[in-house]
């Protein structure tokens, strides 16, 4: 199985843990739990930043001093509707009481204490079409650099439907060269409608020197350290994924691969 491609530990509890020294790199790190209605989950973000992701059901959180009461009403991901998030700075603790069956992604990166805890969404989160034709897909734009939330994270929800290609053409992020690119580690946490399917996604360079195409399964997460990094949803089988992203700098700023740039829209 390729390294970039992390299937969860099981199917209840803390099901991924993903740290920048596991993945090999400096920034991104990703968990990911899986909880029963009561059951409870508790972190400390040490030196990183957080933003927790309330991907389907409800919970109730105490963090960062403060009780932020029940988060959460999305019951399905594949709802559609813009999710419930809470960001805490570094040095935080949490804790979080499942009141239904719940999952709950961390997103994690590096914390500078430049900003404080809130809560994200689910104002100011719209669904988003971006693409045409079988290159459609739709976002939930969490955090991007437009909304000045985060120190270093970058996060956001795709919904890929069934047969479109999403994450193309083709593009990259792997380079410190502001504002041509900006180097930004990312993971994808992958979810599949109904749950029983497959994606694919493809993690490659133009020099051939990384060139991995994965089979993901419903709650795979997939590393991308470099490259480009298409995926795509078979016919009869929607997609969704979470992605966190961050680096140096907390732009997004891509490069196309030349071979598939012609796919763009005219400036």
């Amino acid at each position: 199985m390729s390294r970039l491609l992390c299937r969860p530990f099981g199917t209840h509890g803390k099901v991924h843990e993903i740290t920048p020294a596991a993945a090999g790199w400096r920034y991104v790190g990703f968990s990911l739990w899986r909880l029963r209605a009561g059951e409870s989950a508790a972190e400390a973000t040490g030196g990183m930043e957080a933003i927790l992701v309330m991907v389907e059901g409800r919970a109730r959180f105490e963090a960062a001093g403060r009780d932020w009461g029940e988060i959460g009403d999305r019951m399905d991901v594949f709802e559609k509707t813009p999710p419930h998030c809470l960001y805490l700075p570094a040095g935080s603790d949490w804790r979080a009481v499942a009141t239904t069956d719940c999952t709950i992604g961390v997103c994690l990166a590096p914390g500078r204490g430049g900003h404080a805890a809130r809560r994200i969404g689910p104002g100011g989160i719209t669904l988003t079409p971006r693409g045409e034709g079988s290159n459609l897909r739709h976002i939930n734009n969490i955090a991007m650099e437009a909304e000045d939330v985060a120190d270093s994270l970058l996060v956001t929800e795709v919904f890929t439907p069934a047969g479109n290609w999403s994450s193309y053409p083709s593009h990259r992020h792997d380079e410190d060269d502001f504002p041509r690119i900006t180097y930004l580690e990312e993971t994808y946490y992958h979810r599949l409608n109904p749950a029983q399917g497959f994606g694919i996604q493809r993690v490659y360079t133009e020099d051939g020197t990384l060139d991995e195409t994965m089979a993901v399964r419903n709650h795979d997460v997939v590393l991308v350290p470099r490259g480009h990094h298409p995926c795509g949803a078979p016919h009869g089988y929607e997609m969704y994924y979470l992605n966190v992203m961050a680096g140096p700098l907390r732009k997004w700023r891509f490069a196309p691969d030349p071979a598939h740039a012609w796919l763009l829209p005219s400036p």
